[in-house]
């Protein structure tokens, strides 16, 4: 779910304007002194939790592209509040009626008036069927869809008249930030899409007798209200009661870990979102809760991500860098010899690495870095990885220290390694290799002749690819459009003081008014001339 603090009240009614909601965000600066006080990292959190939902889930993103915000700000932004102000049950009584055109008592047995918890897009309360079985309703806020479609238009609006962040504009593109975002809201304001993880993520754990997630009551579930079984266990931060039920910790955190594990290596299906307010304990199983954010990764991402495992281990700067080009997706002209020295670099900062002291999600965070400045982008479901493994860490950390993410992620790999591992299949692989090797090796006589002929006639051309090159290009290119600006500017300077001294009409104050017109166009490009320059300084 969308997580943030609202002291912006929700519209009842659907039509909200844009200069209203301004108004609202112009409050909220004004509010946090903005223009008079220095930016810090926790008055950004506070700035964003105020202005709402649509800017806190913005801080949440941000905080997970490496090189976009100062270290400081990234891990600030990950404390966003969860909660928010529950709306009043008689606005809940009204979106359930409107949803199911019936009054409620006609729905349900009962309705606890008071929510379970309240967070920026939805809110959730504890009903009883009128079968007597015990369930959640999950309601959407209502206008919460319009609040964030404003925002978003009004933000790409601040992009593209105020260009914000241009300072990070070679490494990462805000409108396609504010597109991921968006894309990622609406699916979780879709209750209808998270009936649909939830039963694909049922289906996918069902063979897992330590794991489950809650039943959807699909009969009365809409895009704007869930319906679920209601889970009356414990939270798996909840050490004390749980001690007390009996459970043994470690043995929930390790079959978290390995659960969790399993769904990112062979799954590729994830929860994005793994605190511990998601993850309850319910008769000796974990219960996966608030399935909105589910985060994908393809088996050719999978297979890149193991590879790059492997190959910081056996410390294979090439691995390492076919891995990263499989994970990401080339958006210009790429330096390979620039990315091998970069890739390098990070395989040194790792040298010492090895399962049991490899920290994935620095891994993970340090290959989107890379990528970053490479301009390949990457898919969301890669940075949801890196979110998900340091929250999970964290969760295990907090809740069983003894029992290491890593370890339960190397053995797994290694049991996966062996599962996946067959002398025939590797045998019969290098049959095919090898015959495929020798049968291009024949064609290199007949290709050299080619070759020979061809340059004998004329007809060779190569194409070389200066690696460093540009750089000289593009400051000669500059050198040469200023210098075309200084003619242009003498050109009108001389031309217009020529025409001054002639009786050409028309003119004002006896003077014609072309040469006026030469001199101000002469003045107006100096000025940009030298504002470049200075720039460039």
């Amino acid at each position: 779910m969308i997580e943030g603090v609202n002291l912006i009240k929700f519209p009842k009614q659907t039509k909200y304007s844009s200069s209203h909601r301004l108004r609202e965000m112009v409050l909220v600066l004004r509010k946090h002194n903005v223009l008079t006080s220095d930016m810090t990292p926790e008055k950004l959190r506070l700035i964003l939790e105020d202005l709402g939902p649509t800017f806190v889930k913005l801080g949440q993103i941000l905080s997970l592209k490496p090189g976009f915000l100062p270290a400081d700000y990234a891990i600030e932004l990950t404390k966003l509040q969860t909660q928010a102000k529950p709306l009043d049950f008689s606005i809940i009584k009204d979106c359930l009626e409107k949803e199911y055109n019936k009054k409620i008592e006609d729905v349900f047995l009962d309705i606890d008036d008071h929510a379970l918890g309240s967070a920026s897009i939805a809110q959730v309360h504890k009903a009883t069927l009128k079968t007597g079985e015990k369930i959640v309703i999950k309601v959407q806020r209502p206008g919460i869809y319009e609040v964030m479609a404003k925002d978003i238009v009004l933000l790409k609006r601040a992009v593209s008249i105020l260009q914000v962040f241009k300072t990070s504009s070679s490494i990462l593109d805000f409108n396609a930030i504010l597109d991921e975002m968006w894309n990622i809201t609406k699916q979780e304001m879709d209750f209808m899409m998270e009936a649909e993880h939830i039963d694909e993520f049922k289906r996918l754990n069902s063979e897992d007798i330590f794991v489950d997630c809650p039943t959807v009551k699909h009969e009365l579930t809409t895009a704007r209200v869930l319906v679920m079984e209601y889970i009356d266990g414990h939270r798996i931060d909840e050490i004390n009661k749980l001690k007390a039920q009996g459970y043994n910790v470690e043995e929930l955190g390790i079959h978290l870990g390995k659960n969790y594990v399993k769904q990112i290596i062979e799954d590729g299906y994830f929860h994005a979102d793994p605190h511990p307010g998601n993850i309850w304990i319910k008769n000796g199983k974990i219960i996966w809760l608030d399935l909105g954010m589910m985060g994908r990764l393809s088996s050719k991402e999978r297979d890149a991500l193991k590879k790059a495992v492997y190959a910081l281990v056996q410390h294979d700067t090439y691995e390492m860098k076919n891995a990263i080009l499989t994970l990401g997706t080339v958006q210009g002209k790429l330096n390979h010899i620039q990315l091998y020295e970069d890739i390098d670099n990070l395989m040194n900062r790792y040298s010492n690495a090895n399962f049991q002291t490899l920290k994935l999600s620095e891994l993970a965070h340090d290959i989107i870095t890379v990528a970053r400045r490479h301009k390949l982008s990457i898919n969301p479901g890669l940075s949801m990885f890196a979110r998900g493994v340091v929250t999970i860490e964290s969760v295990l950390k907090i809740c069983c220290p003894n029992v290491n993410f890593i370890d339960i992620f190397a053995s797994y790999m290694r049991a996966d390694f062996k599962r996946n591992f067959s002398w025939k299949e590797e045998f019969t692989k290098f049959k095919r290799d090898s015959y495929l090797m020798l049968q291009k090796s024949m064609h290199i006589p007949e290709q050299l002749s080619d070759i020979l002929k061809m340059t004998m006639s004329g007809q060779t051309k190569v194409n070389l690819d200066l690696t460093g090159s540009e750089e000289p290009l593009r400051r000669l290119d500059k050198m040469i459009n200023k210098l075309i600006i200084g003619i242009i500017c003498s050109a009108l300077l001389l031309g217009s003081s020529i025409i001054c001294t002639t009786n050409m009409t028309p003119q004002i104050m006896e003077i014609p008014i072309l040469g006026v017109l030469g001199y101000l166009v002469a003045v107006f490009l100096s000025i940009r001339l030298m504002i470049n320059i200075f720039k460039e300084k």
